[in-house]
């Protein structure tokens, strides 16, 4: 459990420090949890079939594509029927 900490009582440099504080734990917990991930796909990669770069590209372009198309569409204004 946490303790609870009077912000409105720490000085600048106090509040400084937890937030610098705070900010490496959060760094250290993200990278802690990517490498947990990384070795469970790696571990998954064993059961998946291996995926040629060229097949992914295409495929990957025409979905920016698309995504692009519609972003556009979405800003474009609609014409009401009179």
């Amino acid at each position: 459990m946490i303790a609870k900490i009077d912000l409105d009582s720490l000085s600048i440099e106090e509040l400084a420090s937890l937030r610098e504080q705070a900010t490496d734990k959060l760094f250290e917990k993200v990278a802690a949890r990517r490498a947990e991930l990384e070795a469970e796909l790696e571990q998954l990669a064993k059961y998946g079939k291996p995926a040629k770069k060229s097949d992914t590209a295409p495929i990957a372009k025409a979905k920016k594509s698309d995504e692009v198309r519609e972003s556009k569409e979405a800003k474009e204004p609609v014409a009401k029927a009179a």
